[in-house]
């Protein structure tokens, strides 16, 4: 269970501690949904779900798997989707690679997909941009985790999801075109593991 050499060396650096006692309980119902299908040895489905599915939902589906991997919590499938279909913003996808990521593009056209591997024997992660009832995302039994405010509040009903979670992050989006972009998606990537990491250190085998 070997992460690729500088998502570990990444990992390491992360510090769970910076996490506020008020944004533990936000992240706590997704530790608790996570445990209780571990405890009953069912398979994990978590849907991150954002407006445009480009850029919060993808980082956040990218961490969540590797964290399970690097903890060796079985049967996880994570997904992402959106209340509309954009393309997975190319900045997001530089982030995760600048990460330790192999990212490549295996279709090139409006909404691009990509491979998205974090260890050589992982399956990879499909990164495109899809809606959240996508033929390529769960139909049931599956955690909903609302990462922005504004997929949260449009969306009050999310067929098939087991549970409905919001676990918001603030959007990276409003820094592009500027001096800073490459930072602040940097900064959100790695809230979002560090949250994830987080969550997966707390999960009882």
């Amino acid at each position: 269970m070997i992460l690729y050499t500088k998502i570990e060396q990444l990992i390491s650096t992360l510090n769970v501690e910076t996490i506020t006692t008020e944004r533990k309980e936000i992240l706590k119902p997704l530790v608790e949904f996570i445990q209780k299908k571990v405890d009953s040895n069912a398979d994990i489905r978590i849907n991150f779900i954002c407006t445009h599915n480009s850029r919060r939902s993808h980082l956040s589906q990218v961490w969540a798997q590797t964290m399970a991997y690097h903890f060796n919590v079985k049967n996880v499938f994570c997904y992402s989707g959106g209340t509309e279909a954009t393309a997975l913003f190319p900045m997001a996808a530089k982030t995760l690679e600048h990460s330790g990521f192999e990212i490549h593009k295996i279709a090139e056209t409006q909404n691009p997909i990509y491979s998205i591997k974090y260890a050589d024997n992982a399956m990879p992660i499909i990164g495109f941009s899809k809606t959240l009832d996508d033929r390529f995302n769960p139909k049931s039994e599956f955690a909903a985790i609302m990462t922005c405010s504004q997929a949260d509040n449009g969306c009050p009903f999310i067929s098939g999801a087991e549970q409905r979670i919001p676990i918001t992050y603030n959007d990276p989006k409003a820094f592009d075109n500027t001096p800073q972009q490459a930072e602040k998606y940097n900064e959100r990537s790695l809230q979002i593991a560090t949250e994830m990491l987080y969550i997966f250190s707390q999960i009882n085998l």
